[in-house]
């Protein structure tokens, strides 16, 4: 595969967060190789929420307009009991040039992200599993599974929740595991369903959101007890029978797509050991509830691949790197807090406490302040420290 054996950074997952990682430091003039296990990628719609920040820092790839382009612009979503509305959150205040949420399938996301990759004249070498690693003080050696050795400066590791980078780092990954299981599901539909509003709907048997994709096509999301790994007409529609609006039932007319899967909270210890870092899913998984895993991840990646220039390219100190983790890992751990918090009063089992919690959100939906504040922490324009700065 003719894998160069020197390098400045050697990226290790070719999913959203290591193609922008990637292709931003080949537009800084930093030699990178990027290399995955798979043979091609997954090619599926899974994370299908690009948030406001996430768009900003996108526009240093010159890729944001052709995203917006092949999307659906969201400017509200509801959180809502069957038929009642429960609470607004609206993005169109924000203090953004993006007021609002972009629903576009992570298929979509990949191919723009690899072509803007390619135009830099970098690829992605797979398949190439990375077995080990072996770092000195002077840089990192990498070995795969076909025996190729790679020597680089630095290694990220973005190869996902199981992160072999991570295990060999011995980097702790703190947190646990839902009880339940996730249903994502992406379908043609019928009835009471939004085409400019992502709906959340809370019920004791789980939460479930809606929201509108290009083609006509809506996506699921549902925490379930139990479901085939790939659910069916069959399964899809009970959850929006059980779960969804009653005067005006969604139905199911075609699936498009569907997995079942189980979800974590969890977050690396630390985002760097020596030379080694972590991104995305490597550094941190959570609920999908509020649609914010790749966006954390694409924040992180274009982040780290700033401050990697400045050490490789500008020469600035080794000490530039630490601040990556103190940047980023204080933004994870607040998705991580609001994810989970927000599955938990979701699925509170008990008549009386559900309906404390739906006369506190009834009550907070006459605060504009409560919706200036969900919707700055959705966007997570709130809670990312170098908005402005980046």
């Amino acid at each position: 595969m003719n894998i160069p054996t020197q390098t400045d950074v050697l990226v290790v997952g070719a999913g959203p967060v290591g193609m922008a990682l990637t292709a931003s430091l080949a537009e800084k003039g930093v030699s990178v190789v990027l290399i995955d296990k798979q043979a091609a990628g997954d090619n599926t719609s899974r994370a299908a929420v690009v948030h406001a920040r996430t768009l900003e820092v996108l526009t240093e790839l010159d890729v944001t307009e052709k995203m917006i382009a092949r999307g659906i612009i969201v400017p509200q979503a509801t959180v809502r009991e069957r038929d009642r509305v429960l609470l607004h959150v609206g993005f169109d205040d924000l203090p953004t040039d993006y007021p609002y949420t972009l629903l576009i399938p992570q298929d979509s996301t990949e191919q723009i992200l690899l072509e803007r990759l390619e135009a830099t004249g970098t690829r992605v070498t797979r398949p190439c599993e990375l077995t080990s690693l072996a770092q000195d003080p002077d840089g990192v050696t990498a070995t795969t599974a076909a025996g190729e050795v790679i020597r680089a400066r630095y290694v990220v590791g973005a190869d996902g929740m199981h992160s072999l980078v991570r295990e060999q780092t011995g980097i702790a990954f703190e947190g646990d595991t839902y009880a339940q299981s996730f249903v994502l599901a992406d379908a043609v539909l019928g009835g009471d369903v939004p085409d400019a509003e992502i709906r959340l709907y809370f019920s004791p048997e789980g939460v479930t959101v809606i929201a509108p994709l290009p083609g006509g096509r809506h996506r699921i999301v549902a925490t379930v007890d139990d479901a085939p790994p790939q659910p069916d007409h069959f399964h899809v529609q009970h959850l929006l029978s059980t779960r969804g609006p009653q005067r005006n039932p969604a139905t199911v007319e075609k699936i498009v797509w569907s997995s079942r899967f189980r979800v974590h909270h969890r977050l690396a210890e630390h985002y760097r050991a020596g030379r080694i870092f972590l991104a995305g899913d490597a550094a941190h998984v959570h609920s999908p509830a509020g649609g914010q895993g790749m966006n954390t991840g694409l924040q992180d990646g274009l982040n780290l691949a700033a401050k990697l220039a400045a050490v490789i390219r500008d020469g600035a100190d080794d000490s530039v790197l630490d601040t990556y983790e103190a940047e980023r890992r204080p933004v994870a751990e607040s998705v991580v807090a609001f994810t989970d918090k927000m599955t938990r009063v979701a699925t509170v089992g008990s008549a009386p406490l559900r309906g404390l919690r739906n006369t506190v959100l009834r009550a907070l939906d006459w605060v504009p302040a409560v919706h200036q504040k969900m919707a700055m922490n959705l966007s997570e324009l709130g809670i990312d420290p170098q908005r402005g700065q980046t």
